[in-house]
């Protein structure tokens, strides 16, 4: 294993380089570019083929198709954080008159608004965004396809309307917010809604003959916030390292985890897919993942991270199909995090302790029900089953003197010491659940009372 300011060891290299080396070749893709970052920076990077007679590297760019989405949730989010919008508020509050404003914000960003997948024709991705001037031009006469809230269906559309959300709330451009507040702080300079040199060109590969056809590059006007983007595997690196942890400078730890939060089930039969908001999540030879896939007309791309791993990769390719991106960028993970999986943080004692906290330690019961309580930092509590499987959470402390719960069951509840008259503790109160010491505690405050006789046997 290695420490994580350390570099890959030189088996994990050669193995990161032979999955980009079997995607290019077996996808027939006129180039690749693959890489992974850990603990905060990138630590390997790789390709084959060629971009205009030389070796691409990780400051190439490539269109990333979709993986826009996830800048365009982050803008929405960042409007939140300020108190400018609220995710459950209709569309029609801040964007009237398009039609699909019963819509709220987190229904678009989670593709359950009902609105239809693609635009009228002719197809956007190989057609200039002229064609399509307006919102009304975008949404077509039949806007909505589904009743909003009743199911996932993904949706360009959607996130055509939350980028002009986004100019509407903030009185600016989406590119000029992109890049004020994502792009320069995250110092991803080569990220941008147009192709800056050196740059890979769009191929479609044709599927019975080793022949190429050059793609169209359309500057897709509204559209853009569905699929503009083009960038590097350095920036995507640093992208996906604060999709992984936050930045205060964007967007906070809390809310990048709502991101990554699953907001609606699966679709069909993918038992292993959901969406958050504005990310796509999966599971991979069982590890979650989080991020996003992307294609254009000439161009296919993926960035996943692995938040328990701290790892993240990206991978990137010119060809309009053939190597399976999504898999590559996940294999590259899985690569790394088995290889040299993570070094856990060494366990400390906590500076200080407060004696009233650590005698609520231990065990308690929901009637028969045994969980243990535990004192973490900051004054946190942890709840979970000593025996079999039951409901766990984390708690954070509250000024007031109660906790709320971070995940769970139990995420978003109350959790609060109920005193006897004299100061000592009776039980504790959680979402009405009754914690007694003792299964039901004789004189407990257990709601319907317990049995005066107490506990028996049973003759036979």
């Amino acid at each position: 294993m290695t420490s994580p300011c350390e570099e890959l060891l030189p088996a994990t290299r050669r193995a990161l380089t032979h999955r980009i080396a079997l995607a290019q070749t077996e996808g027939r893709a006129p180039s690749l570019v693959g890489a992974v970052a850990r603990e905060g920076r990138m630590v390997w990077t790789g390709s084959r083929g060629g971009v205009d007679g030389r070796a691409p590297d990780a400051e190439t760019q490539y269109r990333v198709g979709s993986i826009t989405k996830v800048f365009t949730a982050v803008l929405v989010l960042r409007l939140r954080d300020e108190g400018l919008l609220d995710l459950g508020d209709p569309l029609e509050k801040h964007l009237p008159g398009t039609g699909a404003g019963e819509a709220t914000i987190a229904q678009l960003l989670s593709h359950t608004a009902g609105l239809g997948a693609e635009s009228p024709a002719p197809w956007w991705e190989r057609t200039p965004g002229t064609v399509r001037p307006g919102l009304a031009d975008v949404l077509g006469e039949r806007p909505v396809v589904h009743p909003a809230g009743r199911r996932h269906h993904y949706s360009n559309t959607g996130y055509t309307l939350l980028g002009s959300l986004v100019e509407a709330v903030r009185g600016t451009s989406w590119e000029e917010a992109l890049r004020c507040e994502i792009l320069t702080p995250l110092s991803m300079e080569r990220t941008g809604p147009q192709p800056v040199a050196p740059y890979a060109r769009g191929w479609a590969v044709h599927p019975w003959a080793d022949v190429v056809l050059p793609e169209p590059m359309e500057d897709l006007g509204l559209m853009a916030p569905a699929g503009q983007l083009w960038s590097t595997a350095a920036d995507l690196c640093r992208f996906a390292m604060f999709l992984g942890g936050g930045d205060e400078r964007v967007l906070s730890a809390a809310s990048v985890a709502e991101l990554r939060t699953p907001a609606v089930p699966p679709e069909g039969d993918d038992v292993d897919g959901g969406y958050g908001l504005g990310m796509q999540l999966t599971r991979r030879e069982g590890r979650s993942l989080a991020g996003h896939t992307g294609s254009l007309p000439g161009f296919v791309a993926s960035l996943w991270v692995s938040v328990a791993d701290g790892v993240a990769a990206v991978a990137l390719a010119n060809a309009t199909s053939g190597p399976h991106i999504s898999a590559v960028a996940a294999d590259l993970i899985g690569i790394v995090a088995e290889a040299e999986p993570r070094i856990p943080e060494p366990w400390r004692p906590l500076p200080e302790v407060d004696q009233e906290l650590l005698s609520l330690t231990g065990p308690w019961y929901w009637g028969t029900s045994a969980v243990g309580l535990k004192l973490v930092a900051d004054r946190g509590l942890e709840l979970y089953p000593l025996r079999g499987g039951g409901r766990g959470s984390r708690f954070t402390a509250l000024p007031d003197g109660t906790w709320v719960g971070l995940d769970g069951y139990y995420a978003g509840e109350t959790l609060r010491v109920v005193r006897r008259p004299d100061g000592a503790v009776s039980h504790l109160d959680l979402a009405s659940f009754v914690f007694t010491r003792e299964p039901y505690e004789p004189g407990g405050a257990v709601p319907g009372g317990v049995d005066e006789d107490g506990w028996r046997g049973l003759p036979e």
